[in-house]
């Protein structure tokens, strides 16, 4: 248990699977949560039963992160949860689709860590939900590997400027999650190669030794860790949440 009474969390992409759960798993812990994302719809459905609050903007926008943590008042604990994936082979990949990626699963945590780095007063704890991509290879999804082995840069080259101060910087990097995303990647898998869902799924899942997908509240667990008394030695850290996978 971690009591997080008085501290108030941003979580980014908080409207859906991750984010939706370290939003209810940080307002169970008694912090005061704020999550945001492009779509109101699924973040005000969060939001209600749990007594967050939710704000809409875009990560990818330096005027929007502005005004988001302006909203937010001052934050304690962020967590750049927001990321999308897609899957192309890599001479099938437009600059566009590279872009995109970059933009919201790099340059998303970029503006969203700099923009709390200068509202924290004293204490603080910054943690981005990368993934395993962001320390080994997978095939066909190219630019969300560049992009999380980006963010795991950050991390550490960020915690080493923050040493000195009661601040963390941590990822996290869970293998193939049992959320939304992953539905989409079955869904995809379906489409190009005819396998059956069940398969596809079940070759999403024997990635990882444990031959399972990892549950978001794992993640979730993790990060509530991160945030607790006993972890303020962990610093720079790409934590895998993966069954052994890496």
């Amino acid at each position: 248990m971690t009591d997080l009474a008085g501290k108030r969390v941003l979580i980014t992409g908080g409207g859906t699977g991750v984010g939706a759960d370290l939003a209810r798993g940080f307002a169970a812990q008694g912090a005061e949560v704020v999550i945001c994302g492009r779509r109101l719809a699924p973040l005000q459905a969060v939001a209600g039963p749990i007594g967050a609050r939710a704000l809409q903007a875009d990560v990818t926008d330096e005027a929007d992160v502005k005004r988001l943590f302006t909203e937010a008042g001052r934050c304690d604990i962020v967590i750049a949860n927001a990321g999308a994936s897609t899957s192309a082979p890599l001479a099938k990949t437009s600059l566009a689709d590279w872009n995109a990626m970059l933009a919201v699963n790099l340059t998303g945590v970029f503006l969203t860590f700099r923009e709390a780095l200068m509202q924290f007063d004293g204490w603080g704890r910054l943690i981005a939900v990368a993934s395993t991509a962001g320390l080994k290879g997978y095939a066909y999804v190219a630019p969300y590997a560049a992009a999380k082995h980006g963010v795991v840069g950050m991390v550490k080259s960020l915690a080493l400027e923050v040493a000195k101060k009661p601040v963390t910087v941590n990822a996290l990097c869970p293998g193939f999650l049992d959320t939304e995303m992953t539905d989409r990647s079955v869904a995809n898998i379906v489409e190009k190669t005819g396998m059956s869902a069940g398969d596809a799924r079940r070759t999403l899942a024997a990635t990882n030794p444990q031959l399972r997908l990892i549950q978001p509240a794992e993640v979730t667990s993790a990060a509530l860790w991160l945030c607790g008394a006993g972890a303020g030695g962990i610093n720079g850290q790409a934590l895998a949440i993966a069954g052994g996978e890496v």
